[in-house]
């Protein structure tokens, strides 16, 4: 099978698997807390700790560049650090049922900027919702599966389970170059190559992939309020 038409498969086998029998609560905890302590092993810039990584990363050596972003702050020893340091047992999670952008982050954000909210929401919601129904050449196909790997995916990296969401989903739906894709252009954005780019889904049309993009860039925005909002909400009270 192409690279295309085995992830057709997937989706299918995962709509039928869901249909027939529905993992446990606590089968679905598990599968996040694996998920969440493999995001952390998955590094960008050629070193990773992770093995299944190791000759997916060393392709893409020749092409790291070090991105001079000094000009652009203030704090030069500003950027993106993972929630939690690799081998802890225990690591954090945000529960996403406990803290919600739409039951508690948007009224929040709406009263401390009027409006706001509003214009926030609606970005999330067109970005998240936008499909032409299609993959590749393949037309009238329902994305909504494969949109929500992503989205749910940038989110558990950032320590944040929902407890609806069956996250075995994210490690069929993801392989491991995207997954090295995503966590470079959303934690490590500078470090982005055209490599990576083309290593992932490389049947689908640039337009899909930009898609892509704009869902990263969204999840980790929302995921990045929910934790302010949230310690906003617990100073407030």
């Amino acid at each position: 099978l192409s690279e295309l038409e085995a992830l057709m498969e997937r989706m299918k086998r995962l709509q039928e698997d869901k249909e027939d029998d529905e993992a446990s609560q606590e089968e679905m905890a598990t599968r996040f807390e694996k998920e969440k302590k493999e995001s952390l092993l998955v590094i960008s810039g050629g070193i990773c700790a992770f093995p299944h990584f190791a000759v997916l990363f060393s392709a893409f050596d020749d092409e790291i560049v070090s991105t001079d972003v000094s000009r652009y702050i203030e704090d030069p020893g500003f950027g993106y650090k993972d929630f939690a340091r690799r081998g802890e047992d225990h690591l954090p999670t945000f529960r996403a049922q406990d803290y919600t952008w739409e039951n508690h982050g948007f009224s929040l954000v709406n009263r401390l900027y009027s409006d706001i909210g509003h214009l926030l929401d609606e970005k999330f919601r067109m970005v998240y919702n936008l499909t032409y129904n299609t993959m590749a050449t393949h037309e009238d196909v329902d994305t909504t599966t494969l949109r929500r790997a992503l989205f749910n995916y940038v989110h558990c990296m950032y320590g944040i389970r929902y407890d609806d969401y069956d996250y075995g989903e994210v490690n069929q739906l993801l392989e491991r170059s995207l997954k090295v894709y995503i966590k470079t252009v959303t934690c490590y954005p500078e470090r982005t190559t055209k490599r990576m780019y083309d290593s992932y889904w490389r049947q689908f049309k640039h337009s899909e992939k930009v898609h892509v993009n704009l869902l990263l860039m969204e999840a980790r925005m929302q995921a990045e309020l929910l934790y302010a909002l949230r310690a906003i909400t617990r100073h407030l009270t």
